[in-house]
């Protein structure tokens, strides 16, 4: 009985912290995003900056409904999540490389 308690917890918990993570992770795009001069997007080629401004709002917006609801099926530690964060990810790794290098 308290062993089921504990796993109950144990899940929340980690659950949550996995919400926090990706939000920080698209919050961080986001603002990256937001920061850089649109001439650069299309200088490095890749998509305009309000196509990465989209996603990466889309994903941060995501990230802070996981983050409020981390027990919920849509929007905790589930599929949206972990396409919001592979959006953001996508962006911190081949689009933030080749922009800020212009």
């Amino acid at each position: 009985m308290i062993g089921s308690y504990i796993i109950g917890y144990s899940d929340l918990i980690v659950g949550y912290a996995v919400s926090l993570l990706c939000l920080v992770i698209s919050l961080w795009a986001f603002i990256d995003c937001a920061t850089r001069k649109g001439a650069a997007f299309e200088a490095g080629f890749k998509r305009t900056k309000g196509f990465w401004l989209g996603i990466t709002g889309g994903a941060t917006l995501v990230g802070i409904l996981a983050a409020v609801s981390p027990i919920s099926p849509l929007f905790g530690p589930s599929l949206f999540t972990l396409a919001a964060v592979t959006a953001a990810g996508v962006y911190l790794a081949d689009v933030r490389p080749a922009v800020s290098s212009r």
